[in-house]
């Protein structure tokens, strides 16, 4: 059974990043305790910004992506070189944060609901000062939904 999603009307995001605004509504399997599948999150994820709206809700974000997110946009604010993605194996989102000169992070997002049907790709500059708060978002997350591990043992 699929939990009632919350309406993204009725609180703040749990993460932002630039104009894409995500929406935790709870995992997507809640009595699974391995790895794969109860780590799956139900979200809703929405890009707007000029006149551009588009929202995508499902299950197609990982704890394990959101972790490697966090810890990639920590050293991007301490290097001021690279980039961090969020490297969603569904193909509904995909964003990626890359270093530029002066403190500036170049933001690209890839966002659909129909994936089959629709591209949409949406660009937006940053300032270094952004991160923390990128890093914090996947932090609240991750400590609200733990990840869960494999119940299987290596032999």
């Amino acid at each position: 059974m699929v939990p009632e999603l919350i309406s993204e009307e009725t609180r703040e995001p749990d993460l932002v990043i630039a104009a894409l605004r995500i929406w935790i509504h709870g995992r997507q399997f809640p009595k699974s305790d391995d790895y794969w599948d109860g780590n799956w999150l139900l979200v809703t994820a929405s890009w707007n910004r000029g006149g551009s709206t588009v929202t995508a809700r499902g299950s197609f974000i990982h704890l394990g992506e959101l972790a490697g997110l966090s810890k990639e946009c920590d050293d991007l604010h301490k290097s001021l070189s690279g980039r961090a993605e969020l490297k969603c194996l569904e193909p509904e989102l995909r964003v990626v944060l890359e270093a530029k000169s002066l403190g500036h992070i170049d933001v690209l997002v890839n966002l659909t609901p129909d994936y089959m049907h629709e591209k949409h790709e949406f660009r937006e500059s940053l300032d270094q000062t952004f991160l923390p708060a990128i890093v914090s978002g996947c932090q609240r997350i991750l400590e609200t939904y733990p990840i869960r591990k494999s119940a299987l043992k290596p032999t």
